[in-house]
């Protein structure tokens, strides 16, 4: 059974063709939604995880868990990959903190590992949908649903 991962590094840009009276640069008082496109990677990948974590406290205080995630989008069934109707079943929240960093060493076969002092160790959250269907599980990330969401809209 296959599990969907959030890449964040992976990023689409989409260009919109209506006209925009104002400078993008300083919006404006007419300047009335938001724009995706022109944002760096890092810039994309911080406002993700800023609406990832506003979401998740939404999630954590609703005290109609199943109405919220209407409220907010959330699909309760998509299409598997053989074609059948796979349902939302459940929704995890797992807490995370990164204590260090560990990458390649140059010409070694040992990784150089820098742990963090304690001021820079922070918890962050991932929250996943998991949809099954007779056939299937998905696992899905807010992330990922997020992305798709700021995608599509970008091109309003």
């Amino acid at each position: 059974m296959g599990q969907s991962h959030s890449h964040l590094g992976h990023h689409h840009h989409h260009d919109h063709d209506h006209a925009h009276p104002h400078d993008h640069n300083h919006g404006g008082p007419d300047h009335l939604h938001s724009h995706v496109h022109g944002t760096s990677a890092s810039e994309r990948a911080e406002e993700l995880q800023t609406l990832s974590a506003s979401f998740i406290d939404g999630f954590r205080q609703a005290e109609d868990k199943t109405s919220y995630l209407r409220i907010a989008g959330i699909p309760f069934q998509k299409e598997g990959a053989d074609g059948l109707v796979q349902h939302l079943v459940d929704a995890q929240i797992v807490s995370n903190w990164q204590i260090g960093t560990a990458s390649p060493a140059f010409a070694s076969r040992e990784l150089v590992y820098m742990p963090f002092p304690g001021a820079m160790v922070e918890q962050r959250e991932t929250m996943t949908f998991t949809f099954v269907s007779l056939t299937e599980r998905a696992d899905i990330d807010l992330l990922t649903l997020l992305s798709h969401r700021l995608e599509a809209g970008a091109g309003e």
